[in-house]
């Protein structure tokens, strides 16, 4: 005799909370398309009335106006299009290397907080009150403002070396191009692949012998001797573009203007000041007891912070630390302030050009939901990586 089986409940009646749920947010989807429909054809058809163009047509028109600074040549033939690609190209420059300085001076000065001396601690205190209670703006003009007035005129640059710092901003010897820099950079790629297999291998020693094998100072020599033997295996080349100093300026080598510097300097020491909050804060989530372990097994204060401490702080620190990158992305369109010509800057003298402001509105807040949805991508995989894994 078999068992009486309980009937199949109906998913599609609308008895079930799944099906409504489902209809709900159809609805929702369908009032939210309705409601942009409605607003963008609503402006569309006021800006006709009004004889204002509209449309993305002036992408491919000549921009009409000179970029002070860019990675690669740009004139005013060329279209709006190619003069918003070298603003977002500045925009990345200098949100990808702030990132990277914020985060080591503000984990330096993180772990300078716990230090045991009462000076560094004192010193790292002091820095982080003081820069991220100065709004970010006002750090920016005054960076601009030593730079461009504090600092001498060209003809009478700091020089140390090939290097000249001046109003004119930094000047400093560049390689000239030869085919041993093309292998020298894909030695640098086969020794970042190596990185891989030999941190697998470290980790296996370590969890067979209890050995610690280094997994920061292998892993660049690695690198670097990759990267030389790409660079012999070319040629050697040695040739630089060196600058020299000309009757009104730098001339030759590469520079760095004193708006990028400025852009720089202000959004790195501002936001180093956040991640070494966000740093310190993750150390004392730590248990105490960790570090007393730590100190029972013989580590020293160094050994105990790197391989104890820190290690499990991350998963506290990792998503704070996500919204100061976020925050340093978005803060840098504060650079127009100071005539740096990013991605606003770009599209404000499209905008005064051309006429279309939603346009070149639309434009920039695509190119900052972009790196904002890629940064934030980016670190929630790393924060996978990186949680604890219960059993």
């Amino acid at each position: 005799m078999t068992p009486d089986v309980p009937p199949k409940k109906n998913n599609w009646s609308w008895r079930s909370q799944a099906f409504r749920g489902l209809i709900y947010q159809v609805l929702a989807m369908v009032a939210i398309v309705s409601v942009a429909w409605f607003l963008a054809h609503n402006t569309l058809v006021n800006m006709k009335a009004r004889g204002i163009q509209s449309g993305f047509d002036f992408l491919m028109q000549a921009a009409g106006f000179d970029i002070g600074e860019s990675l690669y040549p740009f004139d005013s033939e060329q279209p709006y299009l190619q003069a918003f690609l070298v603003g977002v190209t500045n925009t990345l420059r200098v949100a990808v290397l702030g990132i990277i300085l914020a985060t080591v001076l503000g984990t330096i000065l993180g772990v300078g907080r716990f230090s045991r001396n009462a000076l560094v601690r004192g010193l790292c205190l002091t820095y982080v009150e003081f820069f991220r209670n100065i709004p970010v703006l006002l750090q920016l003009l005054l960076w601009y403002v030593i730079l461009t007035e504090v600092l001498p005129s060209a003809d009478h640059a700091w020089t140390v070396g090939s290097f000249f710092l001046s109003k004119g901003g930094l000047n400093y010897p560049i390689p000239i191009w030869a085919t041993g820099h093309l292998w020298a950079l894909a030695g640098l790629v086969v020794g970042v692949v190596l990185i891989w297999p030999y941190r697998r291998w470290a980790r296996k020693q370590f969890e067979t012998t209890g050995k610690l094998r280094s997994v920061f100072w292998v892993p660049v020599l690695l690198v670097v001797i990759c990267s030389l033997a790409g660079w012999a295996l070319g040629g050697a080349p040695t040739a630089l573009n060196s600058p020299i100093k000309g009757d009104f300026s730098i001339e030759n080598g590469g520079a760095l203007t004193p708006e990028f510097l400025a852009v720089l300097l202000g959004l790195t020491l501002y936001t180093a000041a956040f991640i070494a909050e966000v740093v310190r804060g993750g150390i004392q989530s730590v248990p105490r007891g960790q570090g007393e372990a730590a100190s029972a097994l013989g580590l020293t204060r160094q050994q105990e912070m790197r391989l104890v401490m820190l290690p499990q702080a991350l998963r506290v620190i990792i998503p704070p630390l996500t919204n100061q990158y976020l925050n340093l992305t978005k803060n840098s369109s504060l650079a127009v302030a100071i005539g740096y010509p990013d991605v606003v800057s770009i599209a404000n003298t499209a905008l005064n050009q051309t006429g279309r402001a939603v346009e070149c509105i639309s434009i920039v807040m695509l190119v900052y939901l972009t790196t904002s949805l890629g940064t934030s991508i980016l670190m929630n995989w790393y924060n996978s990586r990186a949680a604890i894994k219960e059993r």
